[in-house]
């Protein structure tokens, strides 16, 4: 599918490119294709629990949803953590549980991951709203608060959009 979308695409301009190669990934995605493990709660929750862990500790995670198929995450490394070395810890422990769980072997997560760098206070509230309203858009449920493995659950609505969760370590 990748491969035949750059060949599809090859003539546009390579920022043209990314953003329609992106816009067709999401839509893939959202269709739910793929194995699609984590329609299972036990394994959308095992996922939930690892982005929660390190959070306050290695990084700042600002918002999140589990999909039946991927994970949408924003976060702000700390100082001597690197993005990679975060996403490496989630997927290694994850895989590694999923695995049992299912009873099977082998890759579990894409090897790459897309990642892009938030410009500003706007751009930050559109990458929260895009991240928590993902299950609403893929018609999984009507309102972000429905999806059960997203920030969006946990936010509360009466301090001005703070996380209900816990003080930060």
């Amino acid at each position: 599918m990748l491969d035949r979308w750059e060949l599809e695409l090859a003539h546009l301009e390579e920022k043209e490119m990314e953003t329609e190669r992106r816009r067709r990934i999401e839509a893939y995605l959202d269709k739910g294709t793929g194995a699609a493990w984590l329609k299972r709660a036990e394994l959308a929750h095992l996922v939930e629990q690892a982005l929660l862990f390190f959070d306050g500790d290695r990084y700042r995670l600002s918002a999140w949803v589990v999909m039946p198929n991927h994970v949408h995450a924003l976060i702000r490394p700390k100082i001597g953590n690197t993005l990679s070395e975060i996403l490496h810890s989630w997927k290694s422990y994850s895989s590694n549980q999923a695995n049992k769980l299912l009873g099977r072997k082998g890759k579990f997560w894409q090897e790459d991951y897309f990642d892009r760098y938030i410009r500003n206070a706007e751009h930050y509230e559109r990458a929260i709203d895009y991240i928590e309203l993902n299950p609403v858009k893929a018609g999984l449920c009507a309102t972000k608060r429905d999806w059960e493995f997203s920030s969006a659950r946990r936010r509360n609505p009466t301090k001005g959009g703070q996380d209900a969760r816990a003080p930060r370590r």
